[in-house]
C-alpha cells in the first residue's frame, strides 16, 4: 500500500472572520484543506493537526466514516470519540433541540473555547450515530484552537469525529513524522502543521450532574487552576460556587471506569513498544512500589543484560535532575536523555512527553525511565499520561 501523502499547512495564514469563516492568506494551504475535505466527504479519514495532539478525523454524522477510524487504529469499540466543531453555530445543530446550555458550560465555552478543553453534553441519538458515543446518552464535544484543524472542520461544514491519530494504546502524536511512522501506509493524507503546542490530549469535563460540581474526566490542557479561576470570576457575585472535582483524585467512579463515556479512561494508554518505568523521587508511588537509592537502582539494569554489551537506556528528566549524571556515569549503561524542561515549567514537560516517548522508541533503547513531575497545572495531565504508559514504577532515592 502506498505511504500517505503529506500536505504541508501554513497555520499562521489563517485567519477567521466575525461569523467564523476560515479566510486563506496562503493558496498552498488553502488548497491542501480543499484536498482533505473531498476525501472526508468521500468517507475517508484524514489526519490533521491540533493544538493538543495529532488527530484522526472523519465525519462525524457518517456511521461508515466513523467505523475506518476504529479499523484504522485497532481501537476497541467501547471506547468513545470526541466530536469536534469549528462554531458555536456548528454545536447548536448537533445538540438536542430542547437543550439549554447550563451557565457553568457557557462559561466554561466562552472562556476557553476554542481550546483544548472537551464537554459532555446530551447526545440526540437520531443525529449523533452510536458508534461515535459507544451508545452513552452524552457525547464529547470541543473546539478546536488550531487554525488548520478549525479551518478543515468549517471547510467541511461538517463536525469531525477524531480520536489522535494513532495506534490503539500508543503514545499520541505531536508531529507529523510521528504519524507517518506509526499509520502511514493506513491512511491518505496526512496535514501537517508543525509540532502541536500543547503536547497532551484535552481536558474533558461533566458539567451534567445534579449537584452543579464540575467534574473532570481526563486533565489536559486546560488546567484544574485556569477551571478554579474562570468560577471564581464567573461566580464571584453568587454565594456558593461549582467545585472542581478530579476523578481519581477527589472522587472514584467505578462505573464509568467500566463503561467510559471519553477516550483515555479505561484503557492502558500512551505506552511505546519497549516498557516504561517511572520513577519517583519526590514523592511516595501508591502501592507496594519498590524503594532503591539511585546508584544500585541503575546498576541493576546495566547489569540485567549479562552480554558486556551496554544497555540502552532512555531517560526523560527534568533539566535538574540528578538521576542524569548518575545514569551517564554508571557502567554497562549508554544513556539518552531526553529533556522535560525546567522543573518548574509543567507547561513544558506536557509538551514534550509523547515526542520523548517516540523519539527514544524510534532510537532502539530497550527501557525508557521517566522522572515524575509535581501534580500541578500541565504536571496533573502529565502524571495521568505517563501512569497509564508505566509496567512499573520505583521510589528512587538520590
Amino acid at each position: 500500500m502506498p505511504r500517505s501523502q503529506i500536505l504541508l499547512c501554513d497555520p499562521s495564514s489563517i485567519t477567521f472572520t466575525d461569523e467564523d469563516r476560515p479566510f486563506f492568506a496562503s493558496a498552498t494551504t488553502s488548497d491542501a484543506l480543499q484536498v482533505a475535505s473531498r476525501l472526508l466527504s468521500a468517507g475517508k479519514p484524514v489526519v490533521f493537526p491540533t493544538e493538543t495532539v495529532y488527530g484522526l478525523g472523519a465525519l462525524a454524522l457518517d456511521p461508515g466514516a466513523v467505523s475506518r477510524i476504529f479499523t484504522i487504529k485497532g481501537r476497541p469499540p467501547d471506547n468513545p470519540l470526541i466530536v469536534h466543531v469549528s462554531s458555536l453555530a456548528m454545536l447548536t445543530r448537533i445538540l438536542p433541540r430542547d437543550y439549554i446550555i447550563s451557565k457553568l458550560c457557557d462559561l466554561l465555552i466562552k472562556r476557553f473555547w476554542p481550546g483544548p478543553l472537551t464537554l459532555l453534553f446530551p447526545c440526540d441519538p437520531t443525529i449523533i450515530p452510536s458508534i461515535v458515543t459507544a451508545g452513552h446518552p452524552t457525547v464529547a464535544i470541543r473546539m478546536p484552537s488550531h487554525p488548520v484543524a478549525r479551518a478543515l472542520i468549517a471547510v467541511a461544514d461538517a463536525p469531525l469525529a477524531a480520536p489522535s491519530a494513532n495506534s490503539s494504546g500508543k503514545p499520541s502524536p505531536t508531529r507529523a513524522e510521528h504519524v507517518l511512522h506509526d499509520l502511514g501506509e493506513k491512511i491518505d493524507l496526512i496535514l501537517d502543521g508543525g509540532a502541536c503546542d500543547v503536547g497532551l490530549e484535552s481536558t474533558v469535563i461533566d458539567t451534567l450532574h445534579d449537584d452543579g460540581h464540575v467534574r473532570i474526566l481526563r486533565p489536559g490542557g486546560v488546567t484544574v487552576e485556569d477551571i478554579e479561576n474562570a468560577i471564581d470570576e464567573g461566580y464571584a457575585t453568587e454565594g456558593e460556587k461549582p467545585k472542581v472535582l478530579v476523578h481519581r483524585r477527589d472522587y472514584q467512579d467505578d462505573a464509568i471506569e467500566a463503561a467510559p463515556t471519553t477516550p483515555g479512561m479505561k484503557y492502558r494508554h500512551y505506552s511505546p513498544s519497549v516498557p516504561v518505568t517511572l520513577l519517583f523521587t519526590q514523592t511516595d508511588p501508591p502501592g507496594h512500589a519498590r524503594s532503591l537509592p539511585a546508584r544500585e537502582f541503575f546498576s541493576s539494569l546495566s547489569n540485567s543484560s549479562g552480554s558486556g554489551v551496554p544497555v540502552q537506556i532512555g531517560l526523560l528528566t527534568p533539566d535538574e535532575s540528578a538521576l542524569i549524571q548518575i545514569a551517564e556515569s554508571t557502567s554497562g549503561i549508554e544513556c539518552h536523555h531526553r529533556s522535560l524542561g525546567p522543573v518548574d515549567s509543567p507547561a513544558v514537560a506536557a509538551r514534550r512527553l509523547f515526542h520523548g516517548l517516540l523519539s527514544l522508541e524510534q532510537q532502539g533503547v530497550s527501557h525508557i525511565l521517566v522522572e515524575e513531575v509535581k501534580e500541578v497545572k500541565e504536571g496533573l495531565a502529565f502524571m495521568n499520561r505517563i501512569r497509564k504508559a508505566a509496567v512499573e514504577s520505583f521510589r528512587i532515592h538520590v
